[in-house]
């Protein structure tokens, strides 16, 4: 048996214990260097991570991964791709030293379009040998690719929102583990680059939000001024009114310390007082009213010239008259004057704001008179034209009492001339007295209608009810109504059943049966001649109990004539309805119907071939009007 030596043995196992120090040192070393791998991913991506982490702002953004990716690889230069999904192309940010410039690629298109299209990273040691390489970008630069090192950025859903993309490694070649650390960093980078997108769009929408809500706040406050104003000049019924609310709210909403409103008055011309102000102020809490000639001050310019008037040093302004602040009673430092359009679109007045309790008026003051002048106009005009239509109205009104007055002035008149003849032929002087005093009584009743007339033009509308003898009230028709009625040959026939007292208007219910009796007397001579001989009008007083304290004076006013034509009677109370009698108005009936009414009362009528009948019901309960 053979044996080896001490000294081969030890010769053996050195060469073990070498080649496990080898194998160690080795399996160290490529630890050390997974290690240090390891280490600079991690550092990498923390540096990233904390660059990252002090900004949203993705300009901001994108140069941080930039550059921390070019140090991450040891990259000369890199380059960061973003899809632009509406036109399908890859826009660049190119990365050379300080500079950032943009470049735009086609899905498709070289290296890093391939890399968006296929969505897996790209290695390429030697670009100009790679078919996907294009070089228009080294010419148009004088860059030098050499090598290329490519990865998706991928977003936490996996899609695929744009490309990095490093160039030209310091060291040699780019290799699988630069590969992996790009991922690594591309990932992290896509999801930055998505919360930085997904913050701008949330601070841009909130930016939204808050501009909606600042709009909304201003029509809401507009709003909530268009009613103040709104129920204000619904409050209003005259143009003094108007402008007191008007200038009221303009005042409070623009927080002015005066407020007036110039108006051309109706009708007027051009002229040196063609023009009245109306003035409100913080001393004065009552519409005070100035002539103003055209274009005086900076109210009268605005007027004048259609234009809106801002300025925060009135005093210096050359539109501004001294003599205007002398006229108002107080000196303008800061205005706001806005015009008032008229119908014809021409300016017919305008409103103005004057020192403003805080700094100067601003665009918003100047928006906010822009809105009320908008609505006084044409709350203004509205005012106008109603005024005018009222008077219009009260013209014609009168125009028609006073044909009533000219009507019923007839009876009084006609019975006055009889009595003047009777007074010639009267031998006795008692007799010329008697009929005197009864002329003298239809005086009275003229006096009555012209108060009437004057009551009306000032509003009052005033039925003196009182307590009247039936006997007597009815003695004085007869006397009044029975010549008349005879001198056509028509008799009269009063039937008083009841002689006791009533109330009401003496004056109104005499002039009432005189319309009456006039216009049976009228009626009765238009029947054919056989049937004029013995016409007959016919008075009855009756009274109606409707219940211990609730009755009625009846009277029922009957004639022999035709009748009312069928046509008409319908609308026979109507002013100006006549059946054609000559020289009739058609106010008689019209005055009797207004009488009954005043009353509290009313009148009916029917009719038939052999005559018409009118029944007057006059209420006789406690009322007296003075």
């Amino acid at each position: 048996m053979v044996t080896k030596s001490e000294p081969t043995i030890a010769k053996i196992r050195s060469k073990i214990e070498n080649r496990e120090a080898q194998r160690s040192d080795s399996r160290l070393a490529q630890l050390e260097e997974a290690l240090a791998h390891q280490t600079r991913i991690s550092s990498a991506l923390r540096e990233i991570g904390q660059a990252l982490g002090t900004t949203t702002n993705l300009d901001q953004v994108l140069s941080l991964i930039l550059v921390k990716i070019t140090e991450a690889v040891d990259a000369d230069r890199a380059t960061l791709y973003l899809l632009d999904e509406s036109k399908n192309e890859l826009v660049s940010r190119i990365a050379q030293g300080s500079e950032v410039r943009s470049i735009r690629l086609a899905i498709g298109e070289g290296i890093a379009g391939h890399v968006a299209k296929t969505g897996r990273p790209v290695v390429v040691r030697d670009a100009y040998k790679d078919p996907r390489f294009s070089a228009q970008w080294d010419i148009l630069s004088g860059y030098t690719t050499r090598s290329i090192l490519a990865a998706p950025l991928k977003n936490h859903l996996g899609k695929t929102i744009g490309v990095v993309q490093v160039l030209n490694k310091c060291t040699g070649d780019f290799t699988e583990d630069d590969a992996n650390l790009l991922s690594t960093i591309a990932t992290q980078a896509a999801v930055s680059i998505d919360n930085s997108r997904l913050f701008l769009e949330t601070v841009q929408k909130n930016m939204q939000l808050v501009e909606t809500k600042e709009q909304l706040l201003h029509r809401v406050r507009d709003l909530k001024l268009l009613f103040s104003l709104e129920s204000a000049m619904a409050r209003a019924h005259s143009l003094e009114e108007l402008f007191m609310a008007v200038l009221g709210e303009a005042m409070r909403s623009c927080e002015a310390r005066a407020a007036a409103v110039a108006l051309r008055e109706p009708g007027e011309s051009e002229g040196e007082h063609a023009s009245f102000l109306y003035l409100v102020d913080d001393k004065h809490r009552k519409l005070r009213r100035f002539p103003i000639r055209e274009g005086q001050g900076l109210i009268g310019w605005s007027m004048m010239q259609g234009e809106v008037i801002i300025t925060a040093d009135a005093p210096h302004d050359e539109r501004t008259d001294a003599a205007f602040d002398e006229i108002v009673g107080f000196h303008s430092q800061t205005a706001l004057v806005v015009p008032l359009e008229g119908d014809d679109r021409t300016t017919m007045g305008a409103i103005a704001l004057y020192n403003k309790h805080r700094n100067a008026f601003s665009g918003e003051d100047r928006a906010l008179l822009e809105l009320i002048a908008a609505n006084a106009s044409t709350a203004i005009r509205l005012q106008m034209a109603r005024e005018q239509h009222e008077r219009e109205e009260r013209l014609t009104t009168i125009g028609r009492l006073l044909s009533a007055v000219i009507h019923d002035l007839k009876t009084p008149l006609t019975v006055i001339s009889g009595y003047m003849q009777l007074m010639q032929a009267a031998e006795s002087k008692k007799k010329r007295a008697e009929y005197a005093e009864a002329a003298l009584k239809q005086f009275d009743h003229i006096s009555a209608m012209q108060r009437e007339v004057l009551e009306f033009a000032r509003g009052e509308r005033n039925v003196l009810v009182r307590k009247v003898y039936l006997q007597k009230f009815f003695e004085e028709v007869r006397a009044n109504v029975e010549p008349q009625l005879k001198r056509e040959g028509i008799e009269l026939v009063i039937d008083l059943q009841d002689r006791g007292t009533a109330r009401f208007d003496e004056g109104k219910i005499l002039r009432a049966v005189h319309n009456l009796a006039r216009n049976a007397m009228e009626a009765m001579l238009l029947a054919p001649s056989e049937r004029r001989e013995g016409g007959r009008f016919g008075i009855r007083v009756t009274r109606l109990h409707k219940g211990e304290e609730d009755e009625e004076l009846v009277l029922t006013f009957t004639d022999t004539g035709p009748g009312i034509p069928r046509e008409i009677e319908h609308r026979l109370f109507r002013s100006f309805v006549t059946a054609n009698k000559k020289g009739g108005t058609g106010l008689g009936l019209a005055i009797v119907k207004k009488i009954a009414e005043d009353h509290g009362g009313r009148v009916t009528v029917s009719s038939s071939k052999r005559g018409a009948t009118f029944v007057l019901r006059l209420p006789q309960g406690a009322r007296s009007t003075t």
